[in-house]
């Protein structure tokens, strides 16, 4: 058959790559995807919005099955344009309907799911420009630190934790009046500060049936010790070592059941990937955010983890036979450290070469931000390149990551060296 993949990233390289190795696969497109997937597939130059675009390259190559990465044209609809297309509506495709991606697209939506469906989850209210006094006030009830996000897509940077009421109250006023998330802070929601250590769960589901992945943890701040500016992943860690069996129980009992039960209740069609940020308060899991798509780069980690046939595990999720697949898991743990260029998140340059990773041997490299620019390999975004290691342990897995990191270099390249500190 033939498959298509939506996106540029890690993410899409990962995803892409266990792909190719399944006997099912006749011709593998990714659009538009990077220097990386180049190697392993058949790169179109089409974005992920550019529906029509993508119709073309869907009917001229027969495509069979497509596999939506990022978020956007979830959100923004893609697999309700293909069912509502009489030349497209055969095709299958992975990723939840426009109704059930709000999960992601907007935080009030979520949270409103949540307390619907008694997902446990942290207090807040919502707040507009025209009660901007209210939230003010709602601010002045809680105990700092002070949690504000843009109720829209900001690309991973539209949630802030403050400590001083006063610049709360400011940024508050820049998201809702300044617009300093754009249209994603129209409105914004606050929320309690939920205290413990965050894991990331990864659900696939069929609307009906579901399959649990492995969890991992992700490194958000750029600076060591997690400090400074968010970005969107500096690295991941499968499994996490806390999440023993009775808590990964509690997770299922009371987060993933009620979520995939609660989207069928409320007509919400959602056949994919279920990304349910968590945080471990005491000994209770809480829903920190839902992504209706898998994570980057925890899929850097948590697919290489799959011994499954990637592609089997799919055609079920379209097919409505989840229940009749088990997901067969290497119980080895992985890590992946993130290179990124100089600058980021703030101003960066791109088209910076790079060299070493053909002779990296004992990772896997996973391209994100690159392409071929005359011949080639060049710099392309933010975060550049995952170098994704096994080992008996994370530790182990790190310093395999580590030590093949030293072999890759780039102008400007930056990466963490504490990953697991916390752990």
């Amino acid at each position: 058959m033939n498959i298509l993949v939506l996106g540029s990233g890690g993410r899409e390289h990962a995803i892409s790559l266990k792909i190719s190795q399944s006997s099912k696969v006749s011709k593998l497109f990714v659009a538009p995807g990077n220097a990386g997937t180049s190697q392993i597939a058949t790169n179109i130059d089409v974005g992920v919005n550019d529906f029509e675009a993508i119709k073309q390259l869907v009917l001229k190559e027969n495509i069979d099955l497509v596999v939506v990465g990022p978020e956007d044209p979830l959100v923004n609809g893609v697999h309700d344009f293909f069912l509502n297309d009489d030349e497209l509506k055969s095709i299958s495709v992975i990723g939840p309907e426009k109704a059930a991606a709000e999960l992601e697209g907007s935080k009030e939506f979520a949270k409103e799911f949540m307390m619907r469906h008694n997902i446990p989850t942290a207090a807040y209210q919502s707040f507009t420009g025209e009660t901007l006094e209210n939230g003010f006030a709602f601010l002045e009830t809680l105990n700092p630190p002070y949690v504000l996000k843009a109720d829209g897509l900001a690309a991973g940077k539209g949630v802030l934790i403050l400590q001083d009421l006063q610049e709360a109250k400011d940024e508050l006023k820049s998201m809702l009046l300044d617009s300093k998330f754009g249209n994603a802070s129209a409105t914004v929601v606050i929320e309690e500060f939920l205290d413990g250590i965050e894991l990331s769960c990864f659900v696939l589901t069929d609307g009906t049936n579901y399959r649990i992945l492995p969890t991992a943890k992700d490194y958000k701040r750029i600076g060591e010790g997690d400090t400074g500016l968010n970005t969107g992943g500096m690295g991941a860690i499968s499994p996490v070592p806390f999440a023993d069996k009775a808590f990964m129980d509690k997770i299922e009992r009371q987060i993933v059941k009620p979520t995939v039960e609660g989207l069928k209740k409320d007509n919400l069609p959602y056949i994919g990937f279920i990304f349910i940020g968590l945080i471990k308060v005491g000994e209770e899991p809480r829903v920190i955010e839902y992504n209706v798509r898998m994570g980057d780069p925890e899929t850097e980690v948590v697919i290489p983890r799959l011994k499954s046939d990637l592609v089997e595990v799919l055609l079920a999720m379209a097919n409505g036979t989840l229940d009749q697949v088990d997901l067969e898991i290497d119980d080895r743990a992985a890590t992946t450290v993130m290179a990124v260029s100089g600058g980021y998140p703030e101003a960066y340059e791109k088209g910076k070469e790079i060299t070493g990773a053909e002779s990296i041997q004992d990772s896997i490299v996973f391209h994100a931000g690159t392409k071929v620019s005359d011949g080639k390999v060049v710099t392309n975004g933010g975060r550049v390149i995952a170098i994704t290691s096994f080992g008996k342990d994370y530790k182990e897995a790190l310093k395999t990551s580590y030590q093949s990191m030293e072999k890759l270099h780039f102008d400007g390249m930056y990466f963490r060296k504490d990953l697991g500190f916390d752990l």
